[in-house]
């Protein structure tokens, strides 16, 4: 058989992708299904990891303190202004450390938010 004898050939589709469904999670989200669920409680989880991991950089610094003053006994003398050292960094240091942990669990849980809507409203 030569080209010129052959058909032609012809694509099939069975179905046009066009009128398919598409995956709404933002109505999973909001009707509560398995789906909805899944995706809210991956948000949560992310959040609660980083506020431990957080928590636990805060009583890593501050608990470094009381055992540094019971490993160096000569560091709980020093005195600056009148006030024991250690008086001093918990009292100057904790609060500004503390604060900037909480800027920056906001900031890292508003983004991880925004990924969440970032997800539920992508069109696939």
């Amino acid at each position: 058989m030569t080209d010129a004898e052959r058909p032609q050939r012809q694509r099939v589709v069975l179905a046009h992708r066009r009128g398919a469904r598409m995956v709404r999670t933002r109505v999973e989200v909001q009707e509560q299904t398995a789906v909805g669920d899944a995706l809210v409680r991956g948000l949560v989880r992310a959040q609660l990891g980083l506020a431990l991991r957080l928590g636990a950089v805060a009583v890593c610094l501050l608990g470094a303190v009381p055992l540094l003053n019971a490993a160096f006994p000569g560091l709980a003398a020093l005195t600056a202004f009148g006030v024991r050292l250690n008086w001093l960094v918990l009292v100057v240091l904790a609060y500004p450390l503390l604060y900037g942990l909480g800027w920056f669990y906001v900031r890292a849980a508003e983004q991880s938010e925004r990924d969440f809507v970032g997800v539920i409203d992508s069109e696939p």
